[in-house]
């Protein structure tokens, strides 16, 4: 039987699930690519994979776990939304990301609405936005 997680603060009034393959390989990308911390994770399990990864980025809370189709929960590919980072400084988190492996949707430009923005796609294949609001 599985220990019950320990008491960690979920922050954010929010918090992201994702499903995405190798939920181990998508953490450690987004500790290089976004500065996570990871503040919990069941060990895989004999399959290989992970039911739960609880990181904190950016002051939130994002969750991950591998797919479990043998459960009803088979791997859907991303699509249709995107996760929006509130940064004080778009271009460096976009920077640090591609460095990381991320590609680049849309560059990092001064916007319509006054503030800089920008897309780049994991490689997980979830899409992630840097919005620097305008001063």
């Amino acid at each position: 039987m599985t220990e019950p997680a320990p008491k960690v603060p979920v922050l954010g009034g929010l918090t992201p699930y994702l499903q995405v393959k190798d939920a181990r390989a998508a953490a450690e990308f987004y500790k290089a690519a976004f500065a996570a911390t990871e503040v919990f994770a069941y060990p895989p399990g004999e399959s290989g994979k992970t039911m739960h990864i609880h990181l904190h980025i950016n002051g939130s809370s994002l969750m991950l776990s591998d797919p479990f189709p043998e459960h009803g929960h088979p791997h859907q590919d991303p699509q249709g939304y995107n996760l929006t980072l509130q940064v004080e400084d778009a271009d460096a988190w976009a920077n640090r990301a591609v460095a990381a492996g991320a590609t680049v949707v849309m560059p990092v430009e001064d916007m319509f609405w006054g503030d800089r923005y920008g897309q780049l796609r994991d490689p997980f294949g979830v899409l992630w936005s840097v919005n620097q609001a305008a001063v």
